[in-house]
């Protein structure tokens, strides 16, 4: 594992933090890496929600209640260390296909890196949140994607977000594209949840990506 110094770590909702370091490496949109409090630690897997021509790693990240390695990392300040492993993983949306993207929570992350590295075009993005607050990045995504950009939220109203869960909105959508691609990144429940109903809608197995966020 490597070294690195944080530069910053910010609440930006509750219990949610954005994590920066130095970016001296390459990496794929979409991919992850492993993050630890030590060397003789196993590190946890995140996505990295930055761009790949950023000069920063981004990692979004919310506090697991008894979790071994969230709480003391919201708690690391600018100049403290973490260690980190290279990056890896397929989960990979290509730049020029036809693709609806669909995320819970921090989920997000991995849509946030594809699209920080400028693959927006020809994408639908879906982001369910329990509360307005829980769109993370969705300023930058409302200016470049507009209607594409889909919030379900389950515990807030708000002007043109969609009032319940995005399995909900899915079920009421009629017009998904059987040629696209469906990426899915959340919850083991919330995947499984979401390819069933696309299966149910004609959207064919290899078709749908998942990954899973524990």
């Amino acid at each position: 594992m490597i070294k690195k110094i944080i530069i910053s770590n910010t609440e930006i909702a509750g219990s949610v933090y954005v994590l920066s370091f130095k970016r001296d490496f390459e990496f794929l949109p979409g991919q992850v890496i492993g993050i630890s409090n030590h060397l003789q630690e196993a590190p946890r897997l995140y996505s990295i929600a930055s761009g790949n021509t950023e000069d920063v790693i981004r990692i979004l990240y919310d506090i697991k209640e008894g979790g071994q390695l969230t709480p003391w990392l919201a708690k690391r300040k600018a100049n403290d260390s973490i260690f980190i492993t290279n990056a890896s993983g397929n989960f990979i949306s290509e730049m020029n296909e036809d693709a609806c993207w669909i995320a819970s929570g921090t989920g997000i992350a991995p849509f946030a890196s594809m699209f920080f590295s400028g693959n927006y075009n020809n994408k639908l993005l879906i982001h369910g949140g329990k509360f307005l607050e829980s769109f993370y990045f969705g300023n930058e995504f409302r200016e470049k994607l507009g209607k594409n950009y889909v919030r379900c939220c389950t515990r807030e109203t708000g002007d043109g977000v969609f009032e319940g869960r995005l399995t909900h909105y899915l079920k009421e959508k009629d017009d998904l594209n059987p040629a696209h691609k469906y990426y899915l990144c959340g919850s083991a429940e919330m995947v499984v949840e979401t390819r069933d109903i696309l299966l149910l809608k004609g959207i064919s197995f290899g078709n749908i990506v998942g990954e899973i966020y524990f």
